[in-house]
């Protein structure tokens, strides 16, 4: 068993995938991380749809290169006036991989979250973002669960009309909200890993005031 700490060392966005595919059994325990982090409501209300056919996981992506170059045209020349040279080399490797980081990876995850009050997208008050926090602490856990088994993963939070375009084909339930497109799978040999920000923690710890 890897230790924790190592893990969270480790964890990595990959978006560079091989082609050998994710075991059935190590996927399901990867999943089982989620219903181990907190709910505002307790109910644990997550549910998965495993996509791994390839022309499958391209329909339902279909619309994210089409958005993807819409920021690429008008966002990125902009975007090395006002990011550091670290976030704008992570910028300019993700871009061009949205679509294909998630068709590549083999395994296509799309976690959904139902919620009983406030629309996940739509809160009315920082209370109401609770289940919002709820939903990215599951996937936290698939993170570190994925890392901790091998694997590489990669996410891209819906924009546009992607979320809706993902329900419609998936025949998601009303009230249940897609948090993100998860793609997970074991790395390239030559997987690009972008340059970690370095961070002195001692610097972001203050005592008693900001």
């Amino acid at each position: 068993m890897i230790d924790f700490y190592e893990v969270l060392e480790m964890r990595r966005t990959i978006r560079d995938f091989s082609d050998r595919p994710v075991d059935d059994e190590v996927l399901t325990r990867v999943l089982g991380a989620a219903f181990k982090a907190p709910t505002n409501d307790h109910l644990r209300q997550f549910e998965f749809v495993v996509v791994r056919d390839r022309e499958r996981i391209a329909r339902l992506v279909a619309s994210v290169a089409a958005n993807t170059q819409r920021i690429q045209q008008t966002g990125l020349a902009a975007a090395a006036e006002t990011m550091d040279g670290d976030e704008h080399a992570m910028f300019v490797d993700a871009l061009p991989k949205q679509q294909r980081m998630l068709v590549e990876s083999g395994c296509l995850v799309l976690p959904f979250f139902r919620q009983k009050d406030c629309p996940l997208c739509r809160p009315v008050d920082q209370s109401s973002l609770n289940y919002f926090a709820s939903a990215w602490a599951a996937l936290e856990n698939l993170l570190l669960a994925a890392t901790a088994e091998g694997l590489a993963c990669a996410f891209r939070v819906p924009i546009g009309d992607e979320s809706d375009r993902v329900k419609r084909l998936v025949g998601a339930p009303d009230g249940y909200e897609l948090t993100c497109f998860l793609a997970i799978g074991h790395a390239a040999p030559d997987a690009h890993r972008c340059r970690q920000k370095e961070i002195r923690i001692e610097d972001r710890i203050h005592r008693d005031r900001f």
